[in-house]
């Protein structure tokens, strides 16, 4: 810790060297003359609010000294002097002393401005009127609902807890602020229910934050779920959820889990994680129960179906005798010119390879793109011989299916699995698909998240009915009182 001194144009010089006033256009250095004083603005320029400013300016320079009132203060040394003078000549809601010169640096460079006066001595007042550029909170793109709210997260950490704070007003609720990396300084808010969340996990994530040693989270919510966890290459399924919903994010911390908002990212962490969360989807909750219990199950079938269905009808397609005579329109009559193995993968790469050119595609252009892609890998695809018709068919189930739930690394994950057990199946035949499904159940429940004690298959193991029961059936909200 590094403290003021007691000269004031040692703190002037002090920091003048930090923050590089002569290089920096946009680190602002305000001088005002207050009578025989002297009163020193640092600020960020785009971090404050102009007009605050201006009316603080204004303000400041219409007073005669710096030392105030001594009938109305007992003025006992310069830390009375700086603490007068903030409590009756700063008119700001947020502002307080300091005399670390580390803490006022970080203030400086989160956006707040520091002021340094001559009678002040050995402290420094900071007043917080930063704000920063920040798009407007329009639903998310990737998490869109039929009906319901159409407010998103955005990168602004302070717009985000309040969205929050929006839906759920009881004190229980609560924001600890944590600061991570040595450059970059990033804020982080741990939030949770205090009297439904599992405190002793709450606890135990915080302490693992705050030991993070590193430069930077440039990339955000990825940055820190690589230094929360230890990667495991060989296992991609994903370890933490996300949300960009604020209504989401409220049910979870109702629920009695715990998010993790980071500044600059428009993503939420929810925590604990286990992979049948990720079946959860905002949309199922605006509709009535009916209606959402029968959104869930069909989204639990045609997701689960696009991982087993591709092995499982290549099997079926090279080993016809074990095709019951009812479902013999499943074996193609028609082979191609290349292996069906082979087909199979060609359109997985291509898919992917159309999906990475669609998100590089101008909006004006994306829909040729789509009418391209299907003419070409549609019908030149089959009459060249590359594809036959059920291949095409079944990948484009396949495709479609990975849309129906939004974790872009689950689909991934079912993908890099579905790849896996087909190439198994293709070498061992029967014994290969039984192997290579035991394989995938083994990598999801080994799976290393930040849960705790909470098992990755939770609520099957460990089992809890009630729980396991909500992932399939929509439960009617009911009134406490009755």
């Amino acid at each position: 810790m590094r403290a003021f001194t007691e000269q004031y144009s040692e703190n002037v010089k002090t920091f003048d060297g930090i923050f590089h006033v002569e290089e920096n256009f946009d680190l602002i250095k305000k001088t005002l003359k207050i009578g025989s004083d002297e009163l020193v603005l640092y600020y960020i320029d785009g971090f404050v609010k102009d007009t605050v400013m201006q009316k603080l300016m204004m303000h400041f320079i219409s007073l005669k000294s710096l030392e105030p009132d001594k009938k109305l203060f007992s003025l006992k040394d310069t830390r009375e002097v700086a603490k007068a003078f903030m409590e009756c000549n700063v008119p700001y809601v947020e502002s307080d002393l300091t005399s670390d010169v580390d803490s006022a640096v970080q203030m400086v460079m989160s956006g707040a401005v520091l002021m340094l006066g001559t009678r002040f001595g050995d402290n420094g007042i900071i007043i917080d009127a930063r704000t920063y550029p920040a798009r407007s909170t329009g639903e998310p793109e990737g998490d869109k609902v039929m009906r319901g709210a159409r407010d998103g997260f955005v990168e602004t950490l302070i717009f985000n807890t309040a969205l929050i704070r929006r839906r759920i007003r009881n004190p229980s609720l609560t924001m600890s602020y944590i600061t991570v990396g040595r450059d970059s300084r990033t804020d982080i808010v741990v939030c949770y229910m205090s009297d439904r969340a599992d405190m002793k996990y709450v606890d135990e994530l915080k302490e693992k934050i705050k030991n993070i040693k590193t430069d930077s989270l440039t990339l955000g919510h990825e940055s820190l779920a690589e230094c929360l966890i230890r990667k495991r290459w060989y296992n991609p399924f994903p370890k933490i959820r996300y949300t960009e919903r604020p209504d989401s994010a409220a049910a979870q911390l109702l629920e009695g889990s715990v998010l993790v908002l980071i500044d600059n990212s428009p993503e939420v962490m929810v925590l604990p994680t286990s992979i049948f969360d990720f079946m959860q989807e905002t949309n199922d909750f605006y509709f009535p129960p009916l209606t959402g219990t029968y959104i869930r199950i069909v989204r639990h079938i045609v997701f689960w179906l696009a991982l087993f269905m591709i092995p499982i009808w290549y099997y079926a397609a090279t080993h016809t005798d074990v095709v019951p005579e009812w479902l013999a329109f499943v074996v193609p009559q028609e082979r191609g010119r290349l292996p069906l193995i082979a087909q199979i993968l060609l359109a997985e790469f291509i898919i992917d390879g159309l999906r990475m050119a669609s998100l590089n595609t101008p909006n004006m252009l994306s829909n040729s793109l789509s009418v391209v892609g299907g003419l070409i890998l549609g019908d030149f695809a089959v009459d060249i011989g590359w594809l036959i018709p059920e291949v095409i068919l079944y990948m484009a189930f396949v495709a479609i299916a990975n849309f129906t739930q939004r974790s872009y690394e689950l689909g991934y994950a079912f993908k890099f699995m579905r790849i896996l057990l087909l190439i198994i199946t293709a070498i061992f035949g029967g014994w290969g698909l039984l192997a290579g499904s035991v394989i995938i159940i083994i990598l999801i429940a080994t799976n290393e998240t930040v849960n705790g004690k909470r098992s990755y298959l939770y609520p099957l193991i460990p089992f809890n009915w009630k729980a396991l029961k909500s992932l399939f059936v929509r439960i009617k909200k009911r009134d406490i009182s009755k």
